[in-house]
């Protein structure tokens, strides 16, 4: 019985309507029923139930999925809720497909974010992406010394986020910008790594994703080449792994 049961967040995910993060955060503001019920977080589905958000019917998990690379322009939020951001990513690209952002890319900041209807390749890159690089070019507000190149990718502690930052490829590129490799996602990270050595960020831009690279222009979408969405689909493929405690205990031992 349980078999033909799905978490709610797990079946809109897989319905292409949000990722699973998204879903839990509709679920907990009362946005999301079962068969016309308000459910409590983790419930499950069944099959034959009536799955709506905002009143609108969540269907079965489509097919032909949307892979975008997309160049945000600074100011613009990476949100779904386009009821509360007025600048929302959604509604500035207004493409005709739902589609969400996977991950996020700060107002302020601009550059490459990938988009898809594909809640379940957002899950898979979420979960894995303390191990995938994403690279920024940044600006800051003095020049730049080899001490600060030291010890942005030596790691630095955030307070704020009681937590620090890992090992990390740094660049200097002229005497006001560098390129930055991260394997982690903190929240405003980047800036905040440079806030802590009396940098300002002027500038940050993303300009690539693992292996899809920024080449369109400011405000512009592609779609994923087959190769890109290829390399980009082996990358990820053991991203389940590291839910996985077995795997998880197999890799400490191997440490």
């Amino acid at each position: 019985m349980s078999d033909n049961l799905t978490r709610l967040n797990k079946y809109l995910s897989e319905a292409g309507y949000c990722s699973r993060r998204e879903a839990d955060r509709l679920i907990d503001a009362g946005r999301v029923t079962i068969n016309d019920v308000v459910p409590e977080m983790g419930t499950k589905v069944a099959s034959g139930d009536v799955v709506k958000v905002d009143g609108e019917i969540i269907g079965e998990r489509k097919q032909d999925f949307v892979y975008l690379a997309f160049n945000k322009p600074v100011g613009i939020v990476c949100t779904t809720d386009t009821r509360v951001e007025k600048d929302n990513i959604i509604d500035y690209i207004n493409y005709p497909k739902r589609i969400f952002p996977i991950g996020r890319l700060d107002k302020p900041s601009e550059g490459l974010i990938l988009l898809t209807d594909d809640g379940d390749i957002v899950n898979k890159i979420l979960r894995a992406s303390n191990n995938h690089e994403k690279e920024y070019v940044v600006t800051v507000d003095k020049p730049i010394s080899q001490t600060f190149i030291q010890r942005m990718a030596g790691g630095i502690y955030i307070e704020e986020l009681g937590k620090r930052t890992k090992k990390c490829e740094v660049k200097k590129i002229d005497k006001h910008t560098f390129s930055i490799i991260l394997t982690q996602g903190l929240n405003r990270q980047i800036r905040r790594m440079c806030e802590y050595l009396n940098y300002e960020v002027q500038t940050l831009k993303r300009v690539r994703i693992m292996n899809i690279k920024l080449d369109m222009p400011v405000g512009k979408y592609r779609e994923l080449t087959k190769d890109e969405f290829k390399t980009l689909s082996e990358l990820i493929s053991d991203s389940k792994k590291t839910s996985d405690p077995k795997q998880h205990s197999r890799r400490k031992n191997r440490r």
